[in-house]
């Protein structure tokens, strides 16, 4: 199928499915009850997986397959944010142009960094990266919002006014970023007994996109530039014994990476028309660093689940609070309560960094190779119990004849 192998295909059915029917399984409690909480049926939250996806994604495809560790993989993300805002401003709010300008910009500025990065490997490559990113971000906060040529707006963010000269832009289309007419807030919302399900235009125009992403991301993983990128990361001595020079490889790699950052930093502006400066900041870099080792480097789904994990817990554990946190050991008496609220508090809210660390620890300690590894683990105990049964069963059936 696509030019797939049947492993590849099933994968690619699966995260299509996943992706299709989020809103009703990120929906399992009911919108009353005091579960619902840890609902992330909400638009906001799943564009925000997708979008961190496809940035996943491609940071795996230079990390995962060539071994080089980008620290500054921020950068192209912030430059399509400005890239696609900038297209809002003068021409139109159609995504499509926003979105193609950002990859265009966000390749161009990857192929500039990682020409002069590629020169070294190893922490040395990493540094650079960094230096570039933190670069970035120093001129995007103060250089560049110089009001005699002002491409950032400094901390306030480059967004949308009314007085902007949109070209292309006409009163009967959405004042707001749309897809041919179609706003990236239009929503429909489901009631199906005590459960609400939102079906978002921005969510489900971001999700083609990143599927569309994974699956090139498949036939790059499955190709012979692939193979070769894999062979860099193995033993690059060996390939330059052989004749071989990894550079140019290396750097289509992380040209096709930072086009992938672009792409997502081009979504972020298409659903929310404004880029800012944080975008490029080292956290950033180092966030997407910690969402393709949690879902399983060098993996196909494993960047997507990084993403959708972090994600979930920055969004869904940053809400709670103290008052939350009472309700829900209100059945304790009232000095038992008030201490397991002052022992959860740390990990909960502002806090919620110091669990997703927690949780990073375990997962690097116990699942190596991340989530994937994990899924793994557990496929393969089903299949160990379901041999043993089998097996059971044959032996049960062939007692009487012997």
């Amino acid at each position: 199928m696509l030019g797939l192998n049947k492993q590849d295909t099933s994968l690619f059915l699966i995260v299509v499915a996943m992706t299709v029917l989020a809103p009703f399984f990120l929906n399992p409690f009911p919108s009353e009850s005091s579960l619902a909480l840890f609902n992330a049926g909400y638009p906001d939250l799943m564009q925000r997986f997708v979008i961190f996806g496809i940035f996943a994604i491609g940071f795996n495809i230079l990390f995962g397959l060539t071994g080089y560790l980008s620290f500054g993989h921020a950068a192209f993300l912030g430059v399509g944010s400005y890239a696609a805002v900038w297209i809002f401003k003068l021409f139109t709010y159609n995504v499509i142009p926003a979105i193609v300008f950002s990859v265009i910009v966000a390749g161009a500025f990857a192929l500039f960094i990682g020409y002069i990065s590629l020169r070294r490997s190893g922490i040395y490559f990493s540094i650079l990266t960094l230096a570039f990113a933190q670069m970035s971000f120093a001129l995007a906060y103060s250089v560049l919002s110089n009001p005699n040529f002002n491409l950032t707006n400094g901390e306030t963010g480059l967004q949308v006014y009314g007085d902007d000269l949109q070209i292309f832009h006409r009163e009967n289309l959405p004042d707001f970023p749309h897809l041919f007419g179609l706003s990236m807030r239009a929503n429909y919302e489901l009631e199906i007994g005590s459960w609400l399900f939102n079906f978002s235009a921005g969510y489900y125009i971001c999700a083609i996109i990143m599927i569309a992403a994974f699956y090139l991301a498949v036939r790059i993983f499955r190709s012979p530039f692939g193979t070769m990128l894999r062979a860099v990361k193995s033993n690059q001595t060996r390939m330059y014994y052989t004749g071989l020079n990894a550079r140019p490889y290396t750097l289509a790699a992380f040209v096709v990476s930072g086009m992938y950052a672009g792409l997502a930093g081009g979504l972020m502006a298409a659903v929310d028309p404004l880029a800012g400066a944080e975008r490029m900041q080292w956290t950033a870099s180092g966030e997407v660093v910690l969402m393709t080792i949690l879902g399983g480097t060098g993996t196909l789904i494993g960047p997507i689940l990084g993403a959708g994990f972090i994600k979930y817990f920055e969004n869904i554990f940053s809400k709670i609070n103290d008052t939350i946190l009472h309700g829900w050991f209100a059945f304790l008496p009232e000095g038992l309560e008030n201490l397991m609220v002052a022992i959860v508090h740390p990990f909960i809210g502002k806090g919620w960094h110091l669990t997703l660390g927690i949780l990073f620890m375990l997962v690097i300690i116990f699942l190596p190779g991340g989530l994937v590894e994990g899924g793994q683990r557990i496929l393969n105990l089903l299949r160990r119990r379901n041999g043993q049964k089998s097996d059971a069963d044959k032996s049960a059936q062939s007692t009487p004849a012997e």
